[in-house]
């Protein structure tokens, strides 16, 4: 998520994306249902692709022994939905750190909550991220920041989610739509869910033994079930929050931004950032978020 990235994105992708979904998915019931837009290879309620087999669906990845799914059964799939998520945020005044950093702990807190409910119900343990919001450059166990004009980035190795309180303003080139800054911060949350659950040590041992073009594309497959796991959040908290049409094409712009837009591919485009950002806000359910067993041109 750098602050290099193209930020003259506008409603116009968004709109393509929400138009293909919509294509895909028309004549099928939302929120939760196994059919749908698990037709067109998408994992249904219980994380298996609808319309198409797992079996070779990552067989381009380079990789000796890569399974059907990496990151194996995991139990975080098996709950269903995360339920309806209550959330109250104060207002947000962008050009203001200290709004911004208090808006960002209390997006942290519902996700907190709502995370470690779900957690508990499937028998999982779960401790809240530490929280670390940059105002100066700093160091973590993974590196500098900013590095490589980061703007926020999730830490396994301390377990830290870490925000640059100015830098993710600067990042949305000054936007003052408060969603925009909720989807930044449920998608690194969404590492952390993948690390609590130990999908980021199945991918790590997973990327061990893969080549170049096979790490990108478990990178890629990591950070498009981030999304996904983000877009759970985001449908399951929408209502609370205010978000209606207008704000979800705010959101989808910036996963749009935030997506691959140079010779780098390790976020997914910008068609597929938003097709499973939408995914997870229809299905509120993470094992339709089991970016692993689907087909390669879900995860490009």
């Amino acid at each position: 998520m750098g602050l290099g990235v193209a930020l003259t994105l506008g409603t116009g992708l968004a709109a393509v994306g929400v138009t293909g979904f919509l294509a895909i998915s028309a004549a099928f019931p939302s929120n939760g249902h196994d059919t749908g837009i698990a037709e067109a290879g998408f994992p249904t309620a219980d994380g298996v692709p609808g319309g198409s087999s797992a079996s070779g669906a990552v067989a381009d990845s380079g990789q000796e022994g890569y399974g059907d799914d990496p990151v194996g059964d995991n139990l975080l799939y098996r709950v269903g939905e995360l339920g309806e998520v209550t959330c109250a945020a104060p207002d947000l005044d962008e050009s203001d750190p200290e709004s911004v950093e208090e808006f960002a702990h209390a997006i942290a807190d519902c996700l907190d909550a709502a995370w470690s409910d779900y957690f508990e119900e499937a028998g999982l343990e779960f401790s809240s991220p530490n929280r670390v919001y940059w105002h100066a450059p700093g160091h973590s166990p993974c590196g500098p920041f900013p590095n490589e004009d980061t703007a926020a980035f999730y830490c396994v190795a301390n377990e830290g989610l870490y925000l640059g309180v100015e830098d993710i303003v600067e990042a949305s080139a000054g936007n003052d739509e408060p969603e925009a800054y909720t989807f930044l911060l449920s998608h690194e949350y969404g590492h952390h869910v993948q690390g609590q659950s130990g999908m980021l040590a199945e991918l790590h041992s997973a990327r061990a033994t893969a080549n170049e073009d096979g790490e990108d594309e478990l990178t890629r497959r990591n950070e498009l079930q981030a999304n996904c796991l983000g877009g759970v959040f985001l449908g399951a908290s929408g209502d609370s929050l205010g978000h209606d049409r207008s704000e979800q094409d705010n959101i989808l712009d910036d996963v749009a931004r935030r997506s691959d837009s140079g010779g780098e591919r390790t976020h997914g485009s910008q068609e597929n950032g938003i097709l499973w950002t939408l995914h997870g806000m229809d299905r509120v359910n993470p094992a339709s978020c089991n970016t692993w067993v689907v087909d390669e041109p879900l995860v490009r």
